[in-house]
């Protein structure tokens, strides 16, 4: 909806992730780089792991669209909670293998049969899993099985595994020593430091030609930094309702003042309390029953609170002006459609 508002060619900030739309900060940098330094190594498994919605999902997507003139045969398993003969299973289908019904035997047999065909053509095989975290640890011992398989002192399969803080902790624990001899390179992946952020958004919207409409002030990438901390995820979800708060209002320049009441109305949506990105948010007159009931006696007290409460109402008209426009701007559009048919 916003896109023809600020002359858009597409949706800067979806959550879907999108090879384009890769930011080289230092840190998906550094991952990418470990992940670059795994393929040429040809063995052995590299490590990422960060926190919910750094990116690491992204770094595979980059990952594969750098693949195209590589002679790499590769699949990405996006795990759960699966035992070892179901990972097995799993890993088949991503390569495109048979896998129902089959015994475990016959799994791992055509899992090799696969891997040797594929040397043959002079081509390796990489297998991505991501939110590894979730893999329990006699999957990830079979994982370290399948790497067995060798055939002129090189390995047949190499493994990526991408998780959250968790997988950390579980190839740390006890009876995963032979799996970490195996890790040739590992790196956390953070959020966004400030100038990272600022950049990162600035970046998405030159991707769909944005010409600085709508501005942003620093005040308001200080205001988006505060709200997300930097988590890209977090980010590209409040920028995409920030630009949809713009259009709505016909705002061409993006304060702090207009960041802090997405983030409010956010956290209404959410309830509770808290915002979408995890984090407490105090309204204008949180719970006006309280107030009433400790209603303060004195002139100055009852003015300030006076003055919340016409603030809250103030905030409560703008948003449901706000929602008639968009229900209007809706009923439009499909009367356009409705047109043309």
């Amino acid at each position: 909806m916003y896109e023809s508002f600020y002359s858009l060619s597409g949706k800067p900030f979806q959550l879907s992730p999108d090879a384009r739309f890769f930011f080289n900060s230092s840190g998906h940098n550094r991952a990418m780089a470990y992940l670059r330094y795994g393929l040429r190594q040809g063995e052995g498994f590299i490590v990422i792991t960060g926190g919910i919605g750094t990116g690491k999902t992204m770094l595979v997507s980059n990952l594969f669209s750098e693949l195209s003139d590589e002679n790499v045969v590769a699949a990405q398993l996006v795990s759960t909670q699966i035992d070892e003969d179901e990972v097995l299973r799993m890993i088949s289908a991503s390569f495109g293998l048979a896998h129902e019904n089959l015994s475990k035997a016959a799994l791992l047999r055509n899992l090799e049969a696969f891997f040797r065909a594929r040397r043959a053509e002079g081509r390796r095989v990489l297998l991505v899993v991501d939110e590894a975290q979730n893999l329990p640890q006699r999957s990830i011992e079979e994982l370290r099985m399948l790497s067995n398989y060798q055939e002129d002192g090189r390995a047949l399969l190499q493994s990526f595994l991408l998780g959250q803080l968790e997988l950390k902790q579980t190839l740390q624990g006890p009876g995963m020593e032979q799996v970490r001899q195996r890790i040739i390179a590992g790196y956390h992946l953070r959020p966004l430091d400030r100038e990272e952020l600022q950049a990162y958004i600035e970046h998405r919207l030159a991707l769909v030609g944005w010409r600085n409409d709508p501005t942003i002030s620093d005040a308001a990438f200080d205001a988006i930094f505060a709200a997300t901390g930097g988590v890209p995820r977090r980010v590209n979800n409040l920028c995409d309702r920030l630009l949809l708060f713009g259009s709505l209002e016909e705002v061409h320049e993006l304060e702090d003042s207009h960041v802090q009441t997405v983030v409010e109305e956010m956290a209404q949506e959410v309830g509770h309390g808290e915002n979408q990105f995890g984090d407490q948010v105090v309204s204008p007159v949180s719970e006006p029953s309280k107030a009433e009931a400790v209603r303060p006696t004195d002139l100055e007290s009852r003015v300030a609170l006076l003055e919340q409460e016409v603030t809250h109402l103030r905030n409560a008209l703008t948003k449901n002006r706000r929602m008639l426009k968009q229900a209007i701007m809706l009923q439009m559009d499909a009367d356009d459609d409705d047109d043309m048919l």
